[in-house]
């Protein structure tokens, strides 16, 4: 969709399984610290484990944020870039049950608010039963870890909680004459913990409030057995005799999207394009996983993004061909000298396609923006050559009128070799002044150059093919188009070469 941007920072986000305890989650992330901190490149380096004090973080423990700050470039070891020290760093954060993440701290913001995806490509699997929908989104994630260009793939785990489940008796309940509310009392004190006074600590006041120790809180046979029910007609009940007190598995959390249930699958790519890893793994997904009735896959993250930048540039660049065409006719008022201005651009594309072939870019929205900019200047240029063109054929078609005599193709190829020939000049002129604006932003390294590098090597690779074919093939169409209907000699030269035949054969 778009190159990375370089904001001088990185942000590891890895992703373990469900069920870590916060003691292993700082060991680990401390252990992930020291190594990303041990590479020269690095500056500081700050983890998060879980959520942060705010509400609009809801981020479970086993998802990190790590944010990397990174030394000047000058400081780096030579040969070193950004993609090859992620690549680095990757191989060495490798621990079972963690996937790793790479991203930028803005752009992850910025993904993670529009589309809830993290990584650069993410997929959602939506559907009405959670544990078949982590069973396809697993299934998923095997298949996308073996298309070529994967970095990772993680697929949340939903069902992953336990859970501590209470279930009423109500035959046993009404035998000693308790009633629902009775039970939930003694579970919300015992278990949940109930304020039963306050105190004051100088300006502040406190809370207290009592429960079971973690011990019986965390043995379902010992809650059963230790929690003590009141009876109305006095005396108490065990728990165990009026509920059933068991451990199940459930839901660690639960996504819901457009009134619908959603597993995620965030996958993370290297040294792909976007467009063309989506459309392979869409394919490897399509026949190696079969879908339950009801339920459906939507992929998303900068994908999204690539969808609708593919949608209006379909919309984009046919108005503007057609606003220059439009344009180029109300200037000549001729159909065919139009047409012959807009026989430069496909030249002026292909210096642009070679110049990114060269390069190694990728198609992207600012190389799109590099090529509509490639096509108003490569018309330009076609103007000036034709208006040199028209002018030193208007001329000769002067001087035939004054000299009384007709026109031939030697005056048209006469008249082209004039007019283009004067054109050499302002066109060097005008690709060395587009040049030189735009070599200083193809060698730029600053935050957002790798956005502007797409912007100017369309135009430069452009420039350089439409310099060379323009002054070849717009003289050689115009001589085309307007001597097609002219004779090769004038008639008074085929009367001197008649007489000059007849004279030789007597």
């Amino acid at each position: 969709f778009m190159p990375n941007l370089d904001e001088g920072t990185l942000m590891y986000m890895p992703t373990t399984l469900p069920g870590l305890s916060v003691t292993k989650a700082a060991e680990l992330m401390q252990m992930q610290d020291r190594i990303i901190k041990s590479f020269p490149e690095v500056e500081s380096v700050y983890g998060k484990a879980g959520r942060a004090q705010t509400a609009t973080d809801p981020a479970p423990t086993e998802m990190f944020e790590t944010i990397i700050n990174l030394k000047p470039k000058s400081e780096w070891r030579p040969g070193i870039t950004s993609e090859s020290l992620k690549t680095e760093m990757g191989a060495a954060l490798q621990f079972p049950g963690v996937s790793n993440a790479w991203t930028m701290p803005i752009r992850a913001r910025i993904d993670m608010l529009s589309t809830g995806i993290r990584t650069p490509v993410g997929v959602k699997v939506y559907g009405t039963d959670l544990g078949e929908m982590e069973n396809v989104a697993r299934q998923i994630e095997a298949v996308l870890r073996a298309v070529p260009g994967t970095s990772s793939a993680y697929a949340e785990r939903v069902i992953g909680g336990y859970y501590l489940d209470i279930i009423p008796d109500r035959t046993a309940l009404g035998r000693y004459g308790l009633s629902i509310g009775d039970v939930q009392d003694v579970i919300s004190m015992a278990l949940g913990a109930k304020a039963i006074t306050s105190t004051v600590e100088g300006r502040e006041r406190y809370g207290v409030a009592i429960r079971y120790p973690r011990a019986l809180r965390s043995d379902p046979g010992a809650i059963a057995r230790e929690v003590q029910i009141a009876l109305p007609g006095g005396g108490f009940v065990p728990l165990g005799e009026v509920a059933k007190v068991e451990l199940t598995r459930g839901a660690t959390s639960i996504r819901t999207e457009n009134g619908q249930l959603a597993v995620y699958i965030f996958v993370d790519i290297a040294g792909r394009d976007l467009g063309g890893y989506v459309s392979e793994a869409q394919q490897a997904v399509a026949a190696e996983v079969k879908l339950p009735p009801g339920y459906s896959v939507a992929w998303s993250g900068q994908f999204e993004y690539l969808e609708r930048a593919q949608a209006r540039l379909k919309i984009v660049v046919p108005l503007t061909l057609a606003l220059i065409f439009l344009l180029l006719y109300l200037n000549f008022r001729a159909l065919t000298e139009t047409l012959i201005v807009m026989l430069s651009l496909p030249f002026a594309i292909v210096g642009g396609i070679w110049m990114m072939w060269w390069l190694g870019f990728n198609m992207s929205v600012a190389v799109a923006v590099g090529f509509i900019a490639l096509a108003g200047v490569a018309a330009e240029t076609g103007v000036i050559m034709l208006i040199y063109l028209d002018n030193a054929w208007s001329e000769a078609r002067a001087r035939s009128a004054a000299g009384k005599r007709s026109l031939t193709k030697m005056d048209l190829n006469a008249a082209i070799m004039f007019g283009a020939v004067e054109r050499v000049r302002p066109k060097m002129m005008t690709v060395v002044a587009i040049m030189a604006g735009l070599l200083p932003i193809l060698w730029s390294t600053g935050t957002g150059s790798e956005v502007m590098q797409r912007i100017a090597v369309p135009m430069i690779g452009g420039m350089i093919s439409s310099t060379i074919l323009t002054l070849v093939v717009i003289p050689a169409v115009y001589g085309i188009v307007k001597g097609w209907r002219l004779p090769s000699r004038s008639v008074v030269d085929e009367s001197r070469a008649d007489a000059e035949l007849k004279l030789a054969a007597e």
